[in-house]
C-alpha cells in the first residue's frame, strides 16, 4: 500500500474519531481504511490505535506518530501548492501597514519597484504608529520595529536598526559638543511622544553603565520627520533610529554624538498572520522586502549600525 495514502487515513481517522469517517473521506470502503491503519502497525510492530465499535484511542506510540504524520502531509502539501503557484502568476491586491515616518522616507520606492515587478499586483498602505491588529484590519503584513508582542503571527527580520544621538553643526557651534552624559541631560531634546517600544532616551557607557536622559524637552512631536527637520535647524539633540537619522549624519548635516556609547538595538520585521498556506503575493514580497531593506545604505550612519 501507497504509504503517504496510509499515513493519510490514519490522521483522518484520528481527526474525524473513526475508520468509517475516514474511509468516506477518501472513498473507501470502511474495511479498507483499516487495512490502511493495520498496514502501518504490522511495518512498526505496534499498535496505534485501540479500537471499538464506538470510538477510537491513541496509544502512547500511536500519539507520537499521529503528530509526526501531521507533519508530514503538512509538509507534502505545502511542497505541492509552492510547485502548482510557481507555475502560476503573482496577482491580487496586499494591504500593507506600516509605521507613518518609516513608510513616507523609505517604502514608497520599494512599493514601487516591486509593483513594476509584479504589474497584476495592487498595493493599499497604511501609514501609523499605533498598534494594528492584522486580523481585525484587515492587513496582510505589517512592518514593524523594535520588540515584538504578537507570538501568534509570522516574524522575519528584514533589516538591523540602531538608536542614535544626534545634533546639527549648528547647535553644536552654539552649545559646544556634549563631552559627558550631564552635558547631554542638560541640552534641549528634541523627544518622539509614540515611542511603542524603542524605550527612554538611554546610553550605555565603555563601563558597563546605563545611563537615562531626562533633562528639558525643548520640542516634543509624535511626527519623526517633525523632529529631524528641527534637529536640521539646530533646535537641539535629537534621539532616535538610524533610518530617520542615518543619511544625514553620512552626509555631514547632523553629527553623531556619544558613538563610543552604545545604545538600544532594534530590528525591522515584517509580520503576517499564520496561514496554512501563505499566498504567492505575500511570500515575493516579503522576499522583496528582505532583500531591498537588508541591504539599504540608509540604515547606515558612520560605519556603525
Amino acid at each position: 500500500m501507497d504509504r503517504l495514502t496510509s499515513m493519510a487515513v490514519f490522521v483522518a481517522a484520528v481527526d474525524d474519531g473513526s475508520l468509517v469517517a475516514a474511509a468516506r473521506r477518501f472513498g473507501l470502503s470502511p474495511s479498507m481504511a483499516g487495512k490502511h491503519v493495520s498496514a502501518i502497525e504490522t511495518d512498526l510492530q505496534a499498535r496505534l490505535l485501540q479500537r471499538s465499535t464506538r470510538m477510537l484511542k491513541l496509544t502512547e506510540v500511536g500519539k507520537s506518530y499521529y503528530a509526526r504524520c501531521k507533519q508530514i502531509l503538512e509538509a507534502v502539501e505545502d511542497a505541492n501548492a509552492e510547485a502548482h503557484e510557481a507555475q502560476a502568476s503573482v496577482k491580487g491586491s496586499l494591504r500593507v501597514a506600516a509605521p507613518t515616518t518609516f513608510g513616507a522616507m523609505h517604502l514608497g520606492p520599494v512599493i514601487g519597484s516591486f509593483l513594476e515587478a509584479y504589474p497584476e499586483v495592487a498595493i493599499e498602505t497604511l501609514l501609523s504608529d499605533r498598534y494594528i491588529d492584522l486580523l481585525a484590519e484587515g492587513v496582510d503584513l505589517a512592518i514593524r520595529i523594535g520588540l515584538l508582542q504578537d507570538s501568534d503571527l509570522v516574524a522575519k527580520r528584514l533589516a538591523p536598526c540602531r538608536m542614535v544621538y544626534c545634533a546639527a553643526p549648528s547647535f553644536l557651534k552654539r552649545h559646544g559638543m556634549p563631552q559627558t552624559v550631564e552635558e547631554l541631560r542638560r541640552a534641549p531634546r528634541l523627544a518622539f511622544t509614540d515611542a511603542v517600544s524603542s524605550g527612554d532616551w538611554s546610553l550605555t557607557d565603555p563601563g558597563g553603565q546605563t545611563h537615562t536622559i531626562d533633562g528639558p524637552v525643548r520640542l516634543a512631536s509624535n511626527n519623526m520627520q517633525m523632529l529631524l527637520s528641527a534637529a536640521l535647524t539646530g533646535a537641539g539633540v535629537a534621539y532616535g533610529p538610524s533610518f530617520v537619522f542615518g543619511s544625514c549624519i553620512a552626509g555631514g548635516t547632523l553629527v553623531a554624538l556619544f558613538e563610543d556609547h552604545r545604545t538600544s538595538d532594534l530590528a525591522i520585521h515584517a509580520v503576517y498572520p499564520h496561514r496554512r498556506h501563505t499566498s504567492l503575493k505575500l511570500r515575493r514580497f516579503v522576499d522583496f522586502l528582505s532583500l531591498q531593506l537588508g541591504s539599504a545604505s540608509f540604515l547606515e550612519r558612520s560605519g556603525r549600525i
